[in-house]
């Protein structure tokens, strides 16, 4: 998938979502969850939205699992069941000796689980969830209930449902496990360790990182290496100041493990930005970074531009010198406050990277600040609560959503996050398809230019 669609695919599919929102409540999926261990629930099917018959059912839910299927009816009752067996029309009992059926009391679980393991889900084609003849969800393509407790689960019908089985609302989530998480951290772990540029010349790509004081420049590189590590790190000065901790232009290499190889990236770290003239990152110093001219922790200072004398300078820096990407690093919460002087600034600097060909990108950090329930559930929530700081940097800056990256950087966190690790590893790969951008038309303008010169 290309760079500019890969994020306009999980926006679009996040904003589709939030159509869909979940009401099974944040308290209720934690309690489920509880059940199942390590788990998140991802909503598949609600028959509000794609009907309550079986087709949509079946459509939306065959040959996932393992699933929570919950009813909901007027008289308040939250119902249903949980099956480690994927969904299917054949007509047949399928054996599941974990699969329990449940109703809330309050926010308590109440749990009854299978006695007749051989029978415990029956795949029928016109009816939703069906728990072996004893409860079922959308019945025969009916906004209703079957409830016949018995030998297959023993319940009490007026305290499993209060005996209404009208049906306002029936959902299937998916569980989603701590295995295919981690499969997945994996696979990004690989792709970032083997990764190449596509010019011989240059190993290790640099990324520029911009942003206001307090975004999160420093803590991004902190949390790409805690990753990388496996334990939370602070290499790189970082906290809460008001103005910008860094002083250095500063040039980090990421490497896999404590004495492992350096990985294919750099991150650059500047000064942040600050709304008032002669404070903080000097927009004159800016075409020396992205030109390759700044050596490694040279002095920053406000008040007097880089120059060709200062020590380090490079006066014939190569392609592996120069930025080949750069990143601003936005703070969510702060985004609809940013003051009018800082965001000309921005926009200055964006046309002087536009002018030199080089690709731009938006880490979006602290969504769990702006939004309190990513506190609660850092994976969909994330994203859901995200959309709207997306769309207000996106108008406020002139960046396309396929360019807005959410993330979310270790500040507190003693240990590493399962959730946080895949979003981070995921914005260094789309780092890196921004990277192969600008080299793709690097290589066009050579291109251009000897077939000028014949």
């Amino acid at each position: 998938m290309s760079s500019t669609n890969s994020f306009t695919v999980l926006y679009s599919v996040q904003k589709s979502k939030s159509t869909m929102n979940p009401r099974l409540t944040q308290s209720q999926q934690r309690t489920i969850c509880a059940q199942l261990g390590r788990v998140k629930l991802q909503l598949l099917y609600k028959a509000s939205i794609h009907g309550f018959t079986g087709a949509a059912f079946h459509q939306r839910c065959d040959n996932r699992s393992p699933t929570v299927s919950v009813g909901y009816n007027n008289s308040g009752f939250v119902f249903g069941g949980y099956t480690k067996q994927p969904f299917s029309q054949s007509g047949q009992y399928v054996n599941d000796d974990q699969a329990f059926l449940f109703t809330f009391d309050c926010e308590n679980l109440i749990k009854y689980p299978v006695t007749s393991t051989a029978h415990a889900v029956k795949m029928i084609a016109n009816s939703g969830p069906y728990f072996g003849e004893t409860l079922v969800l959308v019945n025969a393509s009916q906004a209703v209930a079957y409830s016949n407790p018995g030998n297959i689960y023993n319940f009490p019908a007026a305290q499993m449902h209060g005996n209404d089985l009208n049906l306002t609302e029936c959902e299937v989530y998916q569980v989603e496990g701590k295995f295919s998480m981690n499969k997945k951290r994996k696979e990004l772990i690989e792709s970032i360790k083997s990764y190449k540029p596509t010019v011989s010349s240059v190993t290790q790509p640099r990324v520029l990182l911009i942003g206001p004081v307090g975004a999160g420049k420093s803590s991004f590189f902190n949390s790409v290496n805690s990753v990388f590590r496996g334990h939370v790190t602070s290499q790189a000065i970082s906290g809460s100041s008001s103005t910008s901790l860094t002083t250095q232009f500063r040039s980090y290499s990421v490497k896999d493990g404590r004495e492992g190889k350096p990985l294919p990236i750099i991150l650059c770290d500047t000064m942040g930005l600050e709304e008032s003239k002669g404070a903080g990152l000097d927009i004159d110093d800016l075409s020396s970074i992205l030109k390759g001219h700044l050596p490694d922790r040279y002095q920053f200072n406000p008040s007097a531009p880089l120059h060709s004398e200062s020590h380090g300078y490079r006066t014939s820096p190569g392609l592996k010198d120069k930025i080949h990407c750069v990143a601003y690093v936005i703070d969510a919460s702060k985004v609809s406050i940013m003051p009018k002087g800082l965001e000309e600034k921005l926009d200055a600097i964006r046309r002087k990277v536009n002018l030199m060909g080089i690709p731009q990108l938006v880490l979006l950090t602290k969504v769990d600040e702006a939004c309190p329930l990513v506190k609660e559930d850092g994976t969909n929530t994330f994203f859901l609560c995200s959309v709207i700081q997306m769309q207000e940097v996106g108008s406020r800056l002139g960046v396309p959503l396929s360019c807005i990256i959410p993330v979310k950087n270790y500040s507190e966190e003693l240990e590493l996050d399962m959730n946080c690790d895949i979003l981070l590893l995921s914005a260094v790969i789309q780092m890196f398809r921004f990277v192969d951008n600008y080299f793709d038309e690097l290589s066009d303008r050579i291109t251009l230019e000897t077939c000028s010169l014949e």
